[in-house]
């Protein structure tokens, strides 16, 4: 198991630290996997500074995906009209 540290905007960082927000989407550009520590560390992008405050959350389970496998679902037209969201289960 590894420790994973990544920026996060305040205002989802606030929403990680009130369990409201149990996801995170990233880029896929690092590896993780469940299991994982993910250190979320907030970052204010008006100052370009770090906050201070960390988060650290066991990782759960991990999808990942390409451009190519989200049109196998839905058309190209539709990502772009629409885009994309991601529903957290509880």
């Amino acid at each position: 198991m590894k420790r994973v540290e990544k920026k996060a905007w305040p205002e989802w960082f606030a929403k990680v630290l009130d369990g409201s927000k149990t996801y995170d989407l990233r880029l896929n550009d690092f590896e993780i996997q469940e299991g994982d520590t993910l250190v979320l560390k907030e970052w204010d992008p008006k100052t370009k500074q770090y906050t201070g405050r960390e988060i650290e959350k066991t990782v759960g389970s991990v999808g990942k995906f390409t451009s190519k496998d989200l049109e196998k679902w839905w058309p190209r037209d539709d990502i772009g009209k629409y885009g994309l969201q991601v529903i957290s289960l509880k």
